[in-house]
């Protein structure tokens, strides 16, 4: 069966590549390299390397919405589009292009978490569980009939990168299994119930800004969810301090933003509890334990931080 891919993170490596075992991979399409990094040097999507690496001719529209991309991908002759993590919404004439429609791998149990960022969303709403769609496209933001579900547990401690992680797997195991099933009508599919959907929509790096107004269950799982990225931060003395690992104390007398010690750690006051900063990474520098940073800054074991407003 010829397939044209379309993804571009690491997400979208595992589906590209049981495509790769399974099927004729006729064209990988993938968003523009970027500028990233210090240097701000350009970067490839890492679906783009890898597809390189197997041979696949890849395209890196700028918009889907150019009036020639339905044509260049019927040039590609597929019997279907797969798409994982490609990171734009598919316009009505590449939805309606291939004889088996567009096929999506959605790292929720859908209709909940319904956009870009279901991971994080799920960690930080304190789900127990989550898993995978497989679902067949239509013009709406994940809202077309699904082939095929599978669920995981999210584990206490688990952050954001290794559940998408777990799930990338778990989604290319699945679509391994239904993509031709589903092609050959096999399956039936069903429809989503709107009424139980919940959106998640795209972050930002500024949506990691910590609230010690909320809960410090609420802030743990806060962190947990945005590692590695779009990351959590608080700002003290105009620097800002990035949280890559903490815990709570769920405790009563707290005052929101006030830094006290629990053992050798800083712990921060939150609106219910403590939140615990176990490894932190200051503006410039390296992951590091929080105990070693007050080494350096020991008056911010007092400190008191800002309230966002």
């Amino acid at each position: 069966m010829r397939v044209v891919f379309m993804g571009s993170p690491d997400f979208a490596l595992p589906s590209l590549h049981i495509l790769a075992q399974d099927h004729e991979l006729a064209a990988a399409v993938t968003q523009p390299d970027r500028r990233a990094g210090r240097g701000r040097k350009l970067a490839a999507p890492p679906v783009k390397l890898a597809a390189l690496q197997l041979g696949i001719p890849v395209l890196q529209p700028i918009s889907l919405k150019d009036a020639d991309m339905p044509s260049q991908l019927e040039q590609h002759s597929p019997d279907v589009i797969v798409v994982a993590a490609y990171g734009k919404i598919l316009p009505p004439a590449i939805l309606e292009l291939p004889p088996h429609g567009c096929v999506n791998v959605h790292a929720s149990l859908l209709p909940r978490w319904r956009g870009g960022a279901p991971v994080q969303a799920a960690i930080l709403h304190g789900d127990q569980e989550t898993g995978v769609s497989i679902m067949k496209m239509d013009t709406d933001l994940d809202t077309g009939p699904i082939i095929a579900q599978r669920r995981t547990e999210i584990l206490p401690d688990e952050i954001g990168g290794a559940l998408s992680s777990r799930l990338a797997s778990l989604g290319a195991e699945l679509l391994a299994e239904t993509l031709s099933p589903y092609c050959s009508g096999e399956i039936a599919l069903y429809p989503q119930d709107d009424e139980q959907a919940t959106l998640a929509p795209l972050l930002k790096k500024s949506d990691g800004l910590l609230d010690w107004r909320k809960t410090s269950l609420i802030l743990d799982r806060h962190v947990r969810a945005f590692e590695p990225w779009p990351g959590s931060f608080f700002y003290w003395k105009d620097q800002r301090i990035v949280v890559r690992k903490a815990h709570a104390i769920p405790k009563d007398s707290a005052i929101p933003g006030r830094v006290t010690m629990t053992k050798d750690l800083p712990s921060i006051g939150t609106d219910a509890g403590l939140l615990v900063l176990d490894i932190i990474q200051p503006a410039g520098r390296k992951p590091m334990p929080a105990s070693s940073f007050l080494h350096g800054a020991p008056d911010f074991a007092e400190a008191k931080l800002d309230v966002p407003d």
